[in-house]
């Protein structure tokens, strides 16, 4: 995502004011369904809604807490949350758009928008749920022009919520190992993750959320990337970790089922050709990671 954060200028309440008084700036939209996707001509990359706020307030629409996310191209652009406005002003504003699941969302947009999508989202949905102090109970109130709340009677400060979850590729042998949860499409697998625990570090919770998913001893956990899931507001950090094999076993009640696969298997899937096997969409770290180890693997003959 190309945006500017504006950390400094958001906390200098003239400087937002006169942000939302500025004829250049914009607004992007989201609701608890999803985000705001123009209609696009055809041959035209799909983008963000975005309405000039000056305009938005001409046509009457009145926007309780506008967040800012930063400045898109030296404009400032706002997030107005979809679910907090007026019936007649949601209508409006969706008239030749549509709501699109984040899901979907980071499948249809370029990159920088999937990108601003992700950040748009998971902002609002922290709003959504910490509009009361969790220390005293009294309705917060937004300071920073969104990134951050504040209670008026005990004085707590609030901050947006990220919580990281450990995604990780594990491999033994020239062997995968996948797992399934229940609700998923016929044959899909994916990479196993889970939550970090408090006091753990991430190297740890790689090995112990293998152990308890799968049964599976792994070792030498390596970094390799990371990317928002604002589902509702986690951050997937992925490792490559090794095995020395063993025979997996779905016992913690998360997974459906738990195997290991094989190369030529997991190849075959990335190029759609497999009857065994389906991988998570591409937009996912998950089949990021499975593609960086597949193309890593040297080729027979």
């Amino acid at each position: 995502m190309a945006l500017d954060r504006a950390a400094t200028l958001r906390a200098d309440p003239a400087w937002v004011e006169r942000a939302l008084r500025d004829p250049g700036s914009r607004a992007v939209f989201a609701s608890r369904d999803g985000v705001l996707i123009a209609e696009r001509a055809q041959g035209a990359e799909p983008q963000l809604v975005r309405h000039a706020i000056g305009d938005l307030a001409a046509a009457g629409v009145v926007i309780a807490e506008p967040v800012l996310l930063g400045l898109d191209r030296d404009r400032a652009l706002f997030a107005v949350d979809l679910d907090a406005l007026a019936r007649a002003s949601q209508a409006a504003l969706s008239h030749g758009a549509d709501v699109v699941s984040l899901r979907s969302a980071g499948a249809l947009l370029p990159r920088s928008e999937a990108g601003l999508a992700a950040y748009l989202a998971a902002l609002l949905n922290w709003h959504r749920v910490h509009r009361f102090c969790p220390n005293c109970g009294t309705a917060t109130r937004i300071l920073e022009a969104g990134y951050s709340r504040r209670c008026p009677s005990c004085g707590a400060v609030h901050f947006p919520r990220t919580d990281p979850v450990v995604i990780m590729l594990v491999e033994s042998g020239g062997l995968l190992l996948l797992g399934r949860h229940a609700n998923w499409p016929p044959l899909r697998y994916s990479v196993l993750a889970g939550y970090v625990a408090p006091g753990e570090t991430l190297e740890e919770a790689v090995a112990r959320e293998v152990r308890e998913e799968s049964g599976v001893e792994v070792h030498d956990p390596r970094y390799v990337a990371s990317q928002p899931w604002p589902f509702p507001s986690s951050l997937m950090v992925g490792f490559e970790a090794h095995s020395d094999g063993g025979e997996p076993t779905a016992s913690d009640g998360e997974l459906e089922d738990v195997r290991w696969f094989t190369l030529e298997v997991a190849r075959a899937a990335l190029s759609g050709q497999s009857s065994e096997l389906e991988l998570p969409p591409r937009v996912s770290i998950a089949r990021l990671l499975i593609e960086r180890w597949v193309v890593a693997q040297p080729r027979s003959g």
